[in-house]
């Protein structure tokens, strides 16, 4: 899989290719002791940094709606993304490479017990501004009401202090966020798979969209994928199927 001038030109107009690497999914992206981003995200953008022969530069958010952003701006030249059919206005998505859960955390003492008890008049979910799951409980929840925290750390911060009824997130990040807490459970479903995968801005062409689609299906297929969530000691993740 080789790069012609062109998709360099494509990919690292700057003559460098700036990777969007987002610290608001555990899942995928980290900050490392003494700075700096470790994780999926970066494994990935490293390998396709040394296979387009370029060096790379880590444009590190705390949201994924920043994230979004900027990509969509072009200060970016890729990105990680849960696929979501805004944010395809602007940007280009491969299959995904990774799939995640996203799941609703309640009290102990609610009466909300299963997720279909989740969407009903003055029920109060909290969710990450701009996150994946904010976009599609957007569009899902008919009756409930949607907070929004400003960030998916700081979901359950928002659900204990605001006295919320339901905190909605990537279950990891639940979980993490309330290690050693007592008094919280998890629904016992997810509401949905969160498809992560790499995406470019649609400037930049038909050819480079499918170089990079190209290239998370070889990611997927030779183990690296598979590999960089052993490597970063991931759980509860799964590397998507292969495209088609």
């Amino acid at each position: 899989m080789t790069a012609d001038k062109a998709i360099l030109d494509a990919f690292a107009p700057t003559g460098v290719l700036r990777a969007s690497i987002n610290l608001g999914n555990p899942v995928l992206a980290h900050r490392k002791d003494g700075g700096g981003a470790g994780g999926v995200s970066v494994e990935l953008a490293t390998a396709l940094a040394a296979r387009l022969g370029v060096k790379l530069e880590l444009v590190v958010v705390e949201t994924a709606g920043k994230s979004v952003d900027v990509v969509s701006n072009e200060e970016a030249d890729i990105g990680f993304f849960a696929i979501d059919p805004k944010r395809g206005a602007t940007i280009a998505f491969t299959a995904p490479y990774v799939l995640i859960e996203g799941y609703y955390m309640v009290r102990d003492d609610s009466p909300v017990r299963v997720n279909a008890d989740v969407d009903r008049a003055g029920t109060r979910v909290v969710v990450g501004k701009g996150s994946a799951y904010d976009l599609y409980l957007t569009r899902e929840l008919q009756h409930a009401e949607i907070v929004r925290a400003p960030s998916s750390q700081t979901v359950v911060k928002t659900f204990l202090e605001e006295q919320r009824d339901v905190a909605a997130g990537v279950k990891q990040q639940l979980e993490a966020d309330t290690a050693g807490m007592s008094g919280l459970r998890l629904l016992g479903e997810r509401f949905m798979v969160i498809r992560q995968a790499m995406g470019v801005h649609k400037s930049r062409g038909e050819a480079a969209a499918a170089y990079l689609a190209k290239f998370v299906e070889e990611m997927k297929a030779s183990g690296q994928v598979a590999a960089a969530l052993q490597k970063h000691n991931i759980q509860g993740a799964n590397v998507a199927p292969a495209e088609g």
